[in-house]
């Protein structure tokens, strides 16, 4: 190929779907929207463009190397959304006053950032976003994960398959000030905890210590990451009181009595940043530890207000495609049968042309799925090009057919039939 020559591959970090890969991204989004209607969230969406003075106020300046950030014809800052979270801050804060909290909304968004490309990360994905606001209570937590939960169960997956690993950053303050670990060196170990798993322990020891954390604490910090139960948490605690492991415990309850025990465990190492989060936090991963997170999110009790909206609480979490495709490829979960419920009207001669799109106008108005061939065509050709794309169901339309006045719908699985009278 040329230097001139147009490249016909998508752009780096970009995708297409053919159709095979459409109908499998469209079982997704179904699985996704079905779980989160049976939750009680109502579907919501919004503009793809976002102002960029929205997305410093969330994330800082350093956001600017992260995402596609241009300027309009007039000179405005925008930027392509890199999340879903900013946006629904600002249209929740526009209409604050009228709308009726709780919020339970949800959306599926395609999203984009500039960074590099790895299994299981590109420069664009959809997402689905469930998010409660206005609700303090654990529930609001219980619900947002159960919902994502029953997604990933009716995507095939059991928790042999994945963990949602969950922790709280209120209750990591208070392990942390249990331990005897100062108030200004909190930031710190809040750093090395949510670095723990991916970068090696002398490299956590070494931004402690650029941090001006003492060898002493830097002791107490790694003895944190052993933890690895609540029941640990409560000995260390003693009879300090701790409003953030009442509500974990709260939570654990509430998805034990959904019948999800089994798929959440505790996890002292999810932090999910700094600034944002300011209660629970959680992160999907699946069992073999192979993949990136499938989804995470947590309270952020902050952001409306960060945004220019009165204080209000919510909670939240992203949901990403790319993963959980990988994730149900390598369990053989991505042949959906989507394509199974078609049938294809096929034809032998031009004579017989009317006939087959009547067939397949009766079909179409019984609420089938129907594909009418576009020429006539041999028996072998029709049936080849049917199993070829995965049709249920095939109607091949010849001249006796029309002599007897009716016509067989083949179905092409088990190959049985039944016939349908052209009266």
């Amino acid at each position: 190929m040329s230097k001139n020559t147009p490249s016909l591959a998508a752009p780096r970090g970009m995708r297409d779907f053919y159709p095979d890969q459409m109908a499998i991204q469209s079982h997704l989004f179904d699985t996704w929207r079905t779980s989160a209607e049976r939750f009680g969230f109502q579907r919501y969406d919004a503009c793809v463009v976002e102002s960029l003075d929205l997305l410093k106020r969330k994330a800082g300046e350093e956001i600017v190397d992260q995402i596609y950030a241009f300027k309009d014809k007039s000179d405005r800052d925008l930027a392509l959304r890199p999340e879903m979270t900013p946006t629904l801050a600002r249209m929740v804060a526009a209409r604050q006053g009228a709308l009726e909290l709780p919020l339970k909304w949800f959306t599926i968004a395609q999203c984009f950032r500039y960074e590099r490309t790895t299994r299981g990360r590109k420069r664009e994905h959809y997402q689905l976003n469930l998010d409660i606001i206005g609700e303090p209570a654990v529930t609001a937590e219980v619900e947002v994960i159960a919902a994502a939960i029953d997604a990933l169960h009716g995507l095939g997956l059991t928790p042999a398959d994945f963990k949602v690993r969950i922790s709280s950053r209120a209750l990591l303050g208070d392990i942390l000030a249990a331990a005897g670990i100062p108030p200004d060196h909190h930031a710190a170990a809040f750093l090395a905890l949510d670095k723990r798993g991916k970068l090696p322990d002398e490299k956590i020891g070494e931004l402690l210590a650029e941090a001006g954390v003492s060898a002493e604490v830097q002791t107490a910090v790694f003895g944190l990451l052993d933890i690895t139960s609540l029941d640990e948490v409560r000995a260390l605690l003693g009879e300090r009181d701790s409003e953030g492991l009442k509500d974990l415990d709260a939570c654990l309850a509430g998805l034990a009595a959904y019948g999800m025990a089994d798929a959440v465990v505790f996890d002292i190492a999810v932090i999910r940043g700094l600034a944002y989060y300011t209660g629970i936090v959680f992160e999907a991963f699946d069992t073999d530890g192979k993949l990136r997170a499938i989804f995470g999110g947590g309270r952020y009790d902050n952001l409306l207000a960060a945004v220019g909206g009165r204080p209000q609480t919510g909670v939240g979490l992203g949901f990403g495609d790319v993963v959980v495709a990988e994730l149900l490829a390598e369990k053989g979960l991505l042949n959906t049968g989507t394509q199974r419920a078609r049938i294809t009207v096929g034809y032998m001669a031009d004579e017989q042309q009317r006939t087959a799109a009547d067939v397949a106008a009766r079909l179409r108005a019984e609420g089938e799925q129907v594909d009418l061939a576009l020429h006539a065509e041999k028996p072998r050709a029709f049936f080849s090009r049917a199993d070829k794309r995965a049709f249920a169901r095939g109607v091949y339309i010849g001249p006796d057919d029309l002599a007897k006045g009716e016509v067989r719908i083949k179905d092409l699985v088990t190959r049985e039939e039944s016939v349908l009278s052209l009266a």
